[in-house]
């Protein structure tokens, strides 16, 4: 059994004239190779998730709150109610667009194992059209069929958010909840952070703790009626706990598409730190979720990261020539122990930018804490380094009249703020190796 996180996904590989019958149908050459070191295990381990969630959701929405999701035990996922399974679950992302790409998995799919017993209802769920979706029948007889979205029999990683967010919407129709999209996307997020947190830590439980896979999926199910629980009680009462979280799982889903996308192209080295800053993305907690989304963007409003901000920023980390600290803010040291931030800051004017700056740092007392602590940002993209002479003497100068009469007289020793190129802060963290 593979674990979550290197979920294994087997690519039938044939010769050129070999024809094999499968379930009633001849075996085609796959002209589709995806890396089975790096596009299955991430794009299976997120979809798998996000499929499970979606499915728990239908379910709900259908009125059935007597049920429970186990995750990655002797499936996928799996469906149990009054503690046997119900229904069992095979989730294959992006393996190949013809049906014998699959072949092992099917039938792996209808053995009689641990809680699978004669009868089991058996589910696949596949993220591209195949050349053929009737149902599987096994050696032993036991039938496989391939899962629906209304009438589509697959659902790309890109695609199942829209649908989940669809079915949270009904849900609050059914029971008569006044709903918005800012309120489903929220909702939409901590959910999914829910059954990512769950997986996360079974996958703990069985690599550092040494409890079996089966053993951590069985005691770590999820009920039906917390699921609607959640999305009853959790409602965005404070912009900037909505924005942390809406941030966190926009991040983590342009992770997962740039991943999912991008891969084969993507090199070993990049993969990893992608992954690794969606894994730290994942588990920060919301205090430091608040401080990303000031840094990202320290010259606009809190809530403003938009998708061009979320896009520049992950491609400055990815293309930095020096690995980041994944402590707190992802982060890199100079040889004088100076923090460099990286940021979406994409700056055509330096004197705009400075502007736009100081007058964030003059309404947004936490912003201009931050910067106290944190005054060197790499910009995602600028034609020179250049320093901002804020005229702040101390994280409390908004708080206090006789300091601001002082900055705005040039009296006192003011705050200055670096905003580096991605070249200039490479010269500088490469200085410190060179030591």
């Amino acid at each position: 059994m593979c674990t979550p996180i290197e979920k294994c996904f087997i690519v039938a590989s044939y010769t050129d004239n070999l024809l094999t019958a499968t379930g009633g149908y001849v075996i085609q050459d796959d002209d589709e190779k995806y890396p089975a070191s790096a596009v299955s295990s991430w794009s299976g381990y997120v979809y798998q998730g996000k499929i499970a969630l979606y499915h728990s959701l239908r379910l709900i929405h259908d009125g059935d709150l007597e049920f429970e999701l186990q995750l990655d035990s002797s499936d996928d996922f799996a469906i149990y109610k009054q503690g046997k399974i119900h229904t069992a679950h095979q989730v294959k992302a992006k393996i190949s667009k013809y049906r014998s790409g699959y072949a092992k998995a099917l039938e792996q799919s209808t053995l009689i194992e641990f809680d699978k017993i004669k009868g089991t209802n058996r589910y696949f769920h596949v993220s591209v059209l195949l050349d053929n979706t009737d149902d599987y029948e096994g050696e032993n007889g036991e039938k496989v069929k391939f899962y629906k979205y209304d009438e589509n029999p697959y659902c790309g990683l890109g695609e199942i958010e829209e649908i989940t967010k669809k079915i949270i919407g009904k849900i609050f129709d059914t029971k008569k909840i006044p709903s918005s999209e800012k309120l489903i996307n929220f909702n939409y997020c901590l959910l999914s952070e829910k059954i990512s947190t769950m997986a996360v830590e079974i996958h703990r439980l069985n690599q550092e703790d040494r409890v079996a896979a089966n053993q951590a999926a069985y005691e770590n199910r999820i009920k039906a009626k917390d699921i609607l629980d959640d999305i009853i009680n959790e409602n965005p009462h404070q912009d900037r706990d909505y924005y942390a979280v809406d941030l966190k799982a926009r991040l983590q889903s342009h992770l997962e598409e740039l991943l999912d996308q991008a891969l084969p192209t993507m090199s070993d080295a990049t993969y990893k730190r992608a992954r690794r800053l969606s894994e730290h993305i994942r588990l920060i907690h919301a205090s430091e979720l608040k401080t990303l989304c000031q840094m990202m963007k320290p010259s606009e409003r809190f809530q403003t990261v938009q998708a061009n901000d979320i896009r520049r920023y992950t491609k400055l980390i990815r293309s930095m020539s020096v690995e980041p600290i994944f402590n707190q803010l992802p982060h890199y040291l100079d040889s004088e122990n100076r923090f460099y931030i990286p940021t979406a800051l994409d700056v055509d004017e330096s004197e705009e930018c400075e502007a736009d700056m100081i007058r964030e740092m003059r309404n947004n007392s936490d912003l201009l804490r931050l910067l106290f602590e944190y005054n060197h940002l790499i910009a995602s993209k600028s034609n020179n380094s250049f320093t901002i002479n804020t005229k702040f003497t101390h994280s409390d100068d908004l708080e206090d009249k006789e300091v601001i009469e002082k900055i705005e007289s040039n009296i006192t020793k003011s705050l200055c703020i670096n905003v580096v190129t991605q070249d200039d802060a490479e010269g500088r963290l490469n200085g410190k190796a060179a030591h």
